[in-house]
């Protein structure tokens, strides 16, 4: 009864990886939505201490979860360093999406699941799965920003990924830090919905309702042709962190811990990561614009007023180290996409040259000024740049 449950949650657990569906179809698929949604772009990457990673090391790119998009984008732009084995969580188990998801190498997780059962037979195969080297992508978050802001992280996978890891064998597991920004996430109202307070959360009935009458909006747009890309889509590809030089920068030695130790260990490794993580999202027009908008909401800004203080944002986010992405080199471009995506969401009113957030939206604009909340320089962190 025992081993039929255990194969059981392993065919659950384990993938199918098809190489050709996952280079030739899943790839071309990834491209085409992603470039069809966004203006995608590569916005940093260490490509020195890419470089340097050892032969034959087990990577595992660590994220932020900012959409689900997030899978399509970093699948496509990674496509041509490896394939990559991904986390999903349950809303993928369904017909065909979860026959398509497992060819492409993914593995599924019941992320809340109390199961002792489960949660060992996950833990073996991540286990087997990082000691053959196989490419990992993980969201330490273990879902969905509601906010915009980063989640503290869980650390059960990245726990089951260094249980097997010994800093003395012949792979060293190598953490690349990912950040991943949009100029618009497509889920963002949905998941502001689940903040609120109460017991009423998005029922199934009402998100797909949602997204048909946003699939509708869009389509209509289309056919007038009146219908524009998502603004910019970016992903920055931090530095290696070497657990064989972690370990023993420190002295550590995870397998001969107790368990509390351990735990300890771990959370500082995750908050480590997490802060690697967070210091790599990329800064879009769209957050900057929100950011300046946001922190005085009663203001009434003119074009030029508004263009000051977004650029005194951006020289303070510089010299503080963030990675800003300037679309065309062109500071006042920035300026002009990231305001032009607001206004058309309506999320910006615009009264004479003169702009000023929707009282009823501003959720949502915070919601984009949250993603570079964590990068902001202490003193101008409440300041209204100018």
């Amino acid at each position: 009864m025992v081993m039929a449950r255990v194969e059981r949650y392993a065919r659950e657990i384990v993938p199918a990886f098809n190489a050709y569906l996952y280079f030739r179809i899943g790839y071309g698929i990834s491209r085409w939505v992603a470039r069809l949604l966004y203006r995608v772009r590569l916005g940093y990457a260490d490509e020195a201490g890419l470089a340097a990673i050892p032969r034959g090391a087990t990577v595992v790119f660590v994220m932020n979860h900012r959409s689900n998009m997030d899978y399509v984008l970093v699948g496509y732009l990674a496509a041509r360093r490896a394939a990559l084995s991904y986390a999903v969580g349950e809303w993928a188990r369904i017909w065909p999406l979860q026959t398509l998801i497992r060819s492409m190498g993914a593995y599924f997780v019941r992320r809340n699941s109390r199961n002792e059962l489960y949660r060992r037979v996950l833990e073996r195969y991540v286990v087997m799965a990082t000691a053959a080297g196989v490419t990992q992508a993980v969201y330490p978050e273990g879902g969905l920003s509601r906010d915009g802001r980063l989640r503290p992280p869980k650390l059960g996978l990245l726990d089951y990924l260094l249980r097997g890891f010994d800093p003395h064998g012949e792979r060293d597991l190598v953490f690349i830090p990912v950040g991943i920004n949009y100029d618009r996430t497509l889920e963002d109202r949905t998941l502001l919905l689940e903040l609120q307070p109460g017991p009423a959360k998005v029922r199934p009935g009402s998100a797909l309702g949602n997204m048909l009458r946003f699939l509708g909006r869009n389509l209509w747009l289309m056919l007038r042709s009146r219908w524009h890309r998502f603004g910019y889509a970016c992903v920055n590809f931090g530095s290696p962190i070497s657990m064989r030089d972690y370990l023993a920068r420190d002295a550590v030695d995870l397998q001969t811990m107790d368990k509390e130790q351990r735990f300890a260990r771990v959370a500082a490794l995750g908050d480590e990561l997490m802060a690697a993580v967070g210091a790599v999202i990329p800064v879009l027009p769209v957050s900057l614009v929100a950011t300046v908008l946001t922190a005085d909401p009663t203001a009434v800004l003119s074009g030029l007023e508004l263009k000051a203080r977004v650029h005194a944002l951006m020289r303070d986010l510089d010299e503080a180290g963030a990675h800003v992405y300037v679309p065309r080199r062109d500071a006042d471009y920035a300026v002009t996409v990231g305001l032009r995506m607001l206004t058309l969401r309506r999320l910006v009113m615009e009264d004479d040259g003169l702009y000023t957030p929707a009282p009823a939206d501003l959720p949502v604009l915070r919601y984009y000024a949250n993603a570079i909340e964590h990068l902001l320089p202490a003193p101008t962190a409440d300041a209204s740049f100018g």
